[in-house]
């Protein structure tokens, strides 16, 4: 069976590997669409911490339900459409013994700490599998990162009275965004790309931030009565963006961390005090699968706008290539595997 692999840094290229096994608790996807992450794209950069090449990437799934295990329970069938959790948990660990297996020590996300779903066919447990009735194999591939974002502003209690700072206008912030405005709250984004930012405004977002051409910290000050955002989340993964949001968030304030920066980052530790924060780490998504398939289904938001070029299966390492020199412009990048 094809696959394809980071082999060394900048290197991608295709293999056999072996025909996936399916227990009486599996179910076997026959892949549609591969959604390229951020961590796949650190990947192949060799940037990414977590990962030992080479790797098959890919962890945000579509596809096909072309067999099942008989202890699989009757909501999954045989030709379903389904989307994929891509994670682990151990059940043992302090994060799984406080229901929080999401963020399990031990866990293996597909493409990242275990081989991914840039194949052919995966055969996965059925609980990790969501399907839907009503939503294309595009917008299935798009509910993993969407997840995400989701995830990062549920970790930020967002409510109707918040002011949300949005840095970062990629598929998993526009997933906190589209949460943090479901919510009832007022957005502000941040990126550097203008059409990201028109996008944002599309998704849920009242005013937008072109942190290149404006000065940020200024406007936000301008929109918030001179106090900053009441939540800032972080979806960027820079080391400009981790400290903008401890700039920008106002005292009593809450931050969420979604972004992987690259290197370690310093802080205005005696202004995080007197602004006694609190931070929070965002990791992958904590039972919002369902929610965010609900509400792709109820077609609240342009979601397959977020697409911003699709390649065939035999054009992954030029999707690689292109997505590392247009990086500023892509959203998400999908393979079209079957």
């Amino acid at each position: 069976m094809k696959a394809f692999a980071i082999k060394e840094k900048g290197v991608v290229a295709d293999i056999e590997v072996a025909e996936p096994q399916v227990s009486t608790t599996d179910v076997l996807i026959e892949v549609n669409y591969i959604g390229l992450c951020g961590s796949d794209l650190n990947s192949y950069r060799g940037l990414m911490p977590l990962v030992t090449l080479p790797r098959v990437p890919g962890h945000e799934i579509s596809g096909i339900v072309i067999d099942k295990g008989k202890s699989v329970p009757t909501s999954i069938q045989i030709g379903d459409k389904a989307t994929v959790s891509p994670y682990t948990n151990c059940g043992t660990c302090p994060a799984c013994r406080a229901g929080r297996p999401n963020t399990c020590e031990f866990n293996q996300t597909l493409g990242v700490q275990r081989e991914g779903a840039l194949t052919e066919r995966i055969s996965v447990p059925f609980e990790k599998v969501f399907v839907s009735k009503k939503l294309t194999l595009e917008e299935l591939a798009l509910i993993e990162p969407m997840s995400v974002g989701y995830h990062g502003a549920n970790r930020g209690n967002v409510c109707e009275t918040d002011t949300v700072l949005l840095l970062g206008c990629g598929t998993i912030g526009m997933g906190a965004l589209v949460a943090a405005a479901r919510k009832g709250a007022t957005v502000i984004a941040v990126d550097i790309d203008d059409t990201k930012l028109e996008q944002a405004k599309k998704f849920g977002a009242t005013y937008t931030i072109n942190s290149q051409k404006q000065d940020a910290i200024a406007v936000i000050k301008q929109l918030t009565n001179n106090e900053g955002a009441s939540v800032v989340i972080e979806a960027a993964g820079t080391q400009a963006t981790y400290k903008l949001a401890l700039d920008a968030v106002c005292f009593a304030g809450r931050i969420v961390f979604i972004g992987y920066p690259k290197h370690e980052v310093s802080f205005d530790a005696p202004l995080l005090v007197r602004k006694e924060v609190n931070i929070y780490g965002s990791r992958n998504a904590l039972r919002v699968f369902p929610s965010v398939i609900s509400m792709f289904e109820k077609n609240e938001r342009p979601f397959t706008n977020l697409i911003t070029k699709v390649f065939s299966f035999e054009q992954t390492p030029e999707a690689f290539r292109f997505w590392d020199e247009n990086t500023g412009k892509v959203s998400k990048i999908l393979i079209k595997v079957k």
